[in-house]
């Protein structure tokens, strides 16, 4: 390699259209805007626009609300659980929390909480600290001689103490 070899990856360097400089560029004259109208200027917003009638996001009824409180939990199936015991990255002796499942690969993020799903068989004996559970997952967990330890939700009001 040397330095009279040295060149951009092909289309590194792209050269700027250049509208409106005669028809034998190609783009002159209207410079591919088509002819006159609103369109043919310049600062044109027109999106959502339906030629003066009422557009059809104001002719359409609203609908639904977006649930401030709502809470988002972290899912985690039983079937997970299991592949992550068989792997070796939980251990089946130590408490299972939101956060042991954080570090073992399990869920990404734990949010509002972790929530328990029954999908798929557990053979471990497992606990398991979470924020709320199915009843069929609770019931395998507790089949395969483990316990699921249901926790107070967390709240977003302080208390004071007097």
């Amino acid at each position: 390699m040397k330095l009279h070899d040295l060149r951009d990856n092909a289309g590194a360097r792209k050269v700027r259209l250049r509208v409106g400089r005669g028809i034998g560029s190609g783009k002159g004259k209207t410079a591919g805007r088509g002819v006159k109208g609103q369109g043919s200027r310049t600062g044109v917003a027109i999106n959502g626009f339906e030629g003066g009638q009422m557009p059809i996001y104001r002719r359409l009824p609203k609908r639904g609300f977006t649930n401030i409180f709502r809470r988002n939990y972290a899912e985690v199936n039983l079937d997970r659980l299991q592949q992550a015991v068989d792997a070796g990255k939980l251990n089946p002796a130590e408490k299972i929390t939101a956060e042991t499942l954080v570090k073992a690969g399990v869920i990404g993020h734990v949010q509002d909480g972790l929530r328990l799903l029954g999908r798929g068989l557990l053979s471990a004996s497992l606990t398991i600290e979470v924020s709320g559970a199915s009843a069929a997952a609770t019931a395998a967990v507790e089949k395969a001689g483990g316990q699921v330890v249901i926790l107070a939700p967390k709240t977003g009001v302080a208390v004071a103490t007097a």
